[in-house]
């Protein structure tokens, strides 16, 4: 009985890891890396709860009916939001940073594809964006004036944490697009107008009709009405999905194009 040797295996063939290279142990570090830039952190929880110290906790907002809570329990989510937007798109841009101490030539040097990487850093970024809507419901909690069935409390932070994942990408985006030392500055401006178009701060039936044509196109204002929806009670219009899908679809597919171009150039 003949048996037939297997060809042997040449060492220096590597095999292309599955998944792109995606892999727990490389997430793990990317969020201890995150949690020890401390500013960052600061800033992603202390503004939107401040934001929300300043406007929720007038006591007619207490007392106004507003869907199944209150005003103030609508002011709640809205900052819980820009907290979560602020926490991911920062996240995501500190790509800037890793670009200009040549991370991306290292990055060449290994198996991880770009959209694994992406998938990295947008799931990192949740993490802090997860921590950022924590501290608003919790603040929201303890102090008294916000309103709202108890499982509309787990529902709407859900969708807030959830929703934030396409500003991850749009952080990972513009990190790759922009210089790093203009990229913090340019999103800071972006996310205020971006917050304004898409009726975080005021509601925008207060806004002449051009300017709520206008707004129903641009990147916060869908996210902005999927995640009031389960308060509201309302019927969830199918734009409102469209309108964050579309963005994310756009954020996440130009951040792997910038990677690739960036990786290609070292």
């Amino acid at each position: 009985m003949s048996t037939q040797s297997l060809p042997a295996r040449d060492p220096s063939v590597r095999r292309a890891p599955g998944l792109g290279g995606f892999n727990l142990s490389v997430l793990g570090l990317e969020v201890r890396r995150l949690l020890r830039n401390r500013r960052t952190v600061i800033i992603s929880i202390v503004l939107p709860v401040v934001f929300f110290l300043l406007f929720g906790l007038n006591k007619a907002y207490a007392l106004i009916a507003y869907g199944r809570g209150n005003i103030a329990a609508s002011i709640m989510i809205s900052m819980a939001l820009y907290g979560a937007v602020l926490a991911t798109t920062s996240t995501g841009a500190m790509v800037s940073i890793e670009r200009a101490a040549g991370w991306s030539r290292q990055l060449r040097l290994t198996p991880l594809s770009p959209p694994a990487y992406i998938t990295i850093k947008m799931l990192t970024a949740l993490v802090l964006g997860f921590i950022s809507v924590a501290a608003v419901f919790i603040v929201g909690l303890l102090t008294h004036k916000a309103s709202m069935p108890g499982y509309l409390w787990i529902v709407s932070a859900l969708c807030v944490w959830i929703g934030s994942l396409v500003f991850a990408a749009f952080g990972l985006f513009m990190g790759y697009l922009l210089p790093t030392e203009n990229v913090m500055q340019l999103l800071g401006i972006g996310l205020a107008l971006f917050s304004f178009a898409g009726g975080l701060f005021i509601p925008l039936r207060q806004f002449p009709h051009l300017v709520q044509e206008i707004a129903k196109w641009t990147p916060l204002y869908g996210l902005n009405q999927l995640v009031h929806a389960p308060m509201l009670g309302g019927v969830v219009q199918w734009n409102w999905a469209a309108n964050a899908v579309i963005w994310l679809a756009i954020f996440a597919v130009g951040a792997a194009w910038r990677m690739r171009k960036d990786t290609a150039r070292v």
